[in-house]
This record gives C-alpha cells, structure tokens and sequence, in this order.
C-alpha cells in the first residue's frame, strides 16, 4: 500500500516540475495562471485516478515485476463467462492479498471450480501454477489445484507405564 503513495509523490513533483517551466518562462499573466491551474487539475484528476484503481482489479498480464513467480495461494474467486475470472491472489512477498482479473477461458474456469470443490471436500487451499504467465498455452498440469488434506492431529498417547511404582507392586 506504500507504493502508491509515493507513486503519486512521483507523479505531482513531475507535474509541478512541468508547471515551474511553464511559470518561470517569458510568458504573459494570463498563460502563467493558466499552467498553475492545470497543475491543480491535474493533481486532483491524478489522485482521483489513483485512489479509484484501488479498488479494481488489476490484469494479470499486466504484472511484469513478478513475471517469474511460481505459485500463488488463491483465497477468493469469483467467474463472469465471457468476461474474465476474477482472483484474490496472496502472493509470497505480500502481506496482503492483491486482486487479479484473468480474461475468460472455458478450460482454465473448469480448473478453478473443480479445484474449488475438491478444496471445499477436503478442507483444504486452492494454489496457482504460473499466476502472471502471459501465454495461453494449455500445459499438461493444471493451472488451479487444491493442496492435499492437512494432517490430523497427532493422538495423545498415555505416559508409559512405571513398573517400579508402588501402585504395581504385588
């Protein structure tokens, strides 16, 4: 959640920096007023933006800094045919989960809701082979799984008997 403040850090120190051009410049009144109002537009219209994106859905094929990742846990899911497969994504680095869209596919929905029932059966989690694997390719495992059953708990076992307590004696 930091980075998006500092993003939009970034974002208004540019647009000052372009706004100090347009004032310091051998310009009449008129057009020097101007650029500080479009600066004030443009700060409100970028953290509008900003604050709005926080509650979307981000594209999976959009993610290119974790391009590589292996595996992701999928905590929530929610399908839309011909529209995209929507997923909360907790992803290893992150303490907080992120929300992804993946554009429609008959096959990989098939996966999600039959990992989904296998999850629900066994009590388990659902995981993400390749979450943000740009390629459309059909590999021969599937994309969503459920992870084995956890173990029970162990039994409580009674102490081991002592033979030399006065209880036993004859």
């Amino acid at each position: 959640m930091l980075q998006l403040p500092l993003l939009y850090a970034l974002f208004a120190v540019l647009a000052a920096a372009l706004a100090i051009v347009a004032v310091w410049s051998r310009r009449s009144l008129g057009a020097r007023v101007g650029s500080v109002g479009l600066l004030v537009m443009t700060l409100a219209v970028g953290y509008v933006a900003y604050a709005d994106l926080l509650s979307r859905p981000k594209p999976a094929m959009l993610e290119f800094r974790r391009a590589g990742m292996a595996e992701a846990d999928v905590l929530a899911a929610a399908l839309r045919e011909n529209e995209g497969i929507y997923l909360w994504l907790k992803l290893p680095e992150f303490i907080e989960p992120r929300y992804y869209v993946l554009p429609w596919d008959r096959s990989t929905a098939q996966q999600l809701q039959d990992a989904m029932r296998e999850a629900d059966r066994d009590n388990s989690t659902i995981r993400m082979r390749n979450p943000f694997e740009p390629s459309l390719e059909l590999r021969d495992a599937p994309r969503f799984y459920a992870l084995p059953q956890p173990k029970l708990p162990d039994k409580p076992y009674p102490p081991p008997l002592d033979y030399n307590h006065p209880s036993l004696a004859i």
